[in-house]
């Protein structure tokens, strides 16, 4: 399955509801009218691209009714472009520290899949020949240690861990040092699922990022958000707060292929220009793909055989 695909499947409910009604819309009228660009807006709001995204998108669309008139004028395909362009090129994937060790950390509410997420971004990397370590530093919740053990059974990817409540940074700590003695390429860190709000919580998350720091300097060097897709405008208010605590270098949008407002992924990237490095498409460990703006773009607006 190539790329267009696995995008256009995992976006497909939110494809489906956008595409059917702008169409809807925009064949009932001759012109752009104010009516139909009330509705126009209500349906991308509703798909959660935030209201900056919606106005540029009908304010280029409106620009090119006017230039070139209805019968030549797409709107879906202007709309595909606009979204685009909000996104920097280059910014998929996740960065490489050329000296040695990459520590990704994993950030987020509970519930969002963070355990998950690490375990198919260490397969995501594992297959492309790099040595990669997991930390369950989540010591919270035992489940949280037992998943991520299992997964990297399955992975065949050693897992560092603690007893059950043992302090997080020292899990962390442990972690790095194992990574650095195999001379593995990335550890990625599970941290427990913490509530933005809780100023306790996240001070705790600045103390692990510090110790990583002291172990290994410049680490960690991804701070990565997870966020899931169907909390919509919500994940926005959780991207800004968690920004604010510990500075992130980009985001992991889950469970995209189970909600109708994918277009939040835009109303964030709008907002805040945090790059979104991946986006999960699906259960398997292959559907959690590299963020690639056109073909997403494409994925919402367009169809194609």
């Amino acid at each position: 399955m190539g790329i267009f695909d696995k995008f256009r499947q995992g976006l497909q409910k939110t494809h489906d509801r956008l595409t059917h009604e702008i169409k809807r819309i925009v064949t009932r009228s001759p012109r752009l009218d104010a009516a139909s660009i009330e509705e126009l807006e209500a349906v991308l709001i509703g798909a959660d691209l935030g209201v900056a995204m919606t106005q540029q998108i009908i304010v280029a669309a409106k620009k090119n009714f006017e230039l070139q008139g209805k019968e030549k004028v797409d709107f879906l395909t202007v709309a595909t472009r606009e979204v685009a362009s909000v996104f920097k090129n280059g910014e998929s994937g996740l960065k490489y520290n050329a000296t040695g060790l990459t520590v990704v950390s994993m950030v987020g509410v509970n519930g969002t899949g963070k355990t998950t997420t690490c375990a198919k971004l260490a397969a995501y990397y594992k297959q492309k020949g790099n040595g990669v370590v997991l930390a369950a530093c989540d010591t919270f919740r035992a489940a949280a240690i037992d998943q991520l053990k299992i997964w990297g059974t399955r992975l065949d990817v050693p897992v560092v861990a603690g007893a059950d409540r043992s302090d997080p940074s020292s899990v962390a700590h442990d972690a790095v040092t194992a990574a650095l003695a195999r001379d593995a390429r990335y550890l990625f860190v599970d941290t427990a699922g913490r509530l933005h709000t809780k100023s306790n919580l996240m001070q705790e998350l600045q103390k692990l990022h510090r110790v990583i720091g002291k172990k290994l300097p410049g680490a960690p060097h991804e701070v990565l958000l997870v966020l899931d897709a169907s909390t919509g405008m919500n994940a926005l208010n959780q991207a800004r707060e968690f920004h604010k605590s510990v500075p992130l270098t980009g985001l992991v949008v889950s469970k995209l292929d189970g909600t109708s407002k994918g277009g939040m992924v835009v109303a964030i990237q709008k907002e805040l220009g945090i790059p979104i490095r991946f986006i999960g498409l699906g259960e398997q460990p292959e559907d959690l793909q590299p963020f690639d703006a056109g073909e997403y773009a494409a994925a919402l607006f367009t169809d194609r055989n």
